[in-house]
């Protein structure tokens, strides 16, 4: 049985018409994840190295845009968070039958084991309103391994350049899948991205062209990088194809900074919600 630590329970009145599609993506990209709640903010979070072969995922949603009531109290007055870690699919499940609700709620309860409680008022055709409940067990994570659960630092990429669609590049990524468990990324501060595969049999790239890159990051490289010089990470192609596999909608801004064999680190904006997900060289 899961560990109840003594906190103080946070209640929230959602407001429901994004959280759903959020669910759904952190679902698609982490099996099990940790839930970060504090005053202004809440994130998903992904650090599992070893299971995940490294790869670790930042999701933020400010608070204000997504609560109409938002309460909470950490564990004390200088550690105003709380850490819980549940299944992701358990989450999405339960908010999938919020599309249509009137209100929704959430919030942690003690259940015999902790709990994130769901309750969404549904109305019917008859105008009546019914409840239904769900409850997401959840494991609240001691203060002495929330060091593990910090956001990620962001190292300074060799090239930063904007994605192309990223249905497109999920279509060329599932058939390169066949072939290889292996990827190339490559790009360049000419706006040039190639995603490549190569066996003893078969080389295969496809190149994008005038992606282009972010300013700021153009201008910090440009100094002492040739324009045209690629910048190449070599990945495991399973997880590139799962991080894809969870954006069901074009985002807002998608970047992708690439530390020249090390990692390539994927920042994308939907919305109010921003997620920074870091898959790591293949050794």
């Amino acid at each position: 049985m899961p560990h109840w630590a003594p906190v103080n329970l946070p209640a929230a009145f959602l407001l429901h018409s994004v959280t759903p599609g959020v669910s759904n993506m952190i679902a698609k990209l982490a099996k099990t994840c940790t839930l970060r709640i504090s005053p202004d903010k809440l994130n998903f979070i992904l650090s599992d190295k070893v299971a995940n072969g490294g790869v670790s995922m930042w999701c933020e949603l400010e608070q204000e845009n997504f609560f109409s009531e938002f309460q909470m109290e950490g564990v004390s007055a200088e550690n105003n968070e709380i850490y819980l870690e549940l299944t992701s699919e358990n989450l999405s499940r339960a908010l999938k039958t919020a599309q249509n609700a009137r209100a929704l709620k959430i919030k942690l309860t003690n259940k015999h084991f902790p709990c994130l409680t769901v309750s969404i008022e549904l109305l019917s055709v008859s105008n009546s309103s019914r409840i239904v409940t769900h409850d997401i067990p959840v494991r609240v994570i001691p203060r002495k391994l929330w060091k593990d659960l910090r956001e990620p630092t962001v190292p300074d990429a060799d090239v930063s350049i904007y994605l192309p669609v990223l249905k497109t590049m999920k279509s060329i990524v599932e058939k390169m899948k066949n072939i290889s468990n292996h990827l190339i990324i490559e790009a360049n501060l000419n706006g040039e991205l190639n995603l490549k595969i190569e066996t003893e049999l078969v080389c295969v790239t496809t190149h994008f062209k005038d992606l282009g890159n972010p300013p700021s990051a153009s201008e910090d490289a440009s100094q002492d990088r040739n324009p045209g010089q690629m910048a190449e990470v070599r990945i495991d192609i399973r997880r590139l194809l799962q991080f894809l596999a969870g954006q069901q909608v074009n985002p807002t801004k998608a970047v992708c900074n690439i530390v020249s064999n090390k990692i390539v680190h994927f920042d994308l904006l939907h919305e109010d919600v921003s997620l920074q997900y870091f898959i790591p060289a293949f050794s």
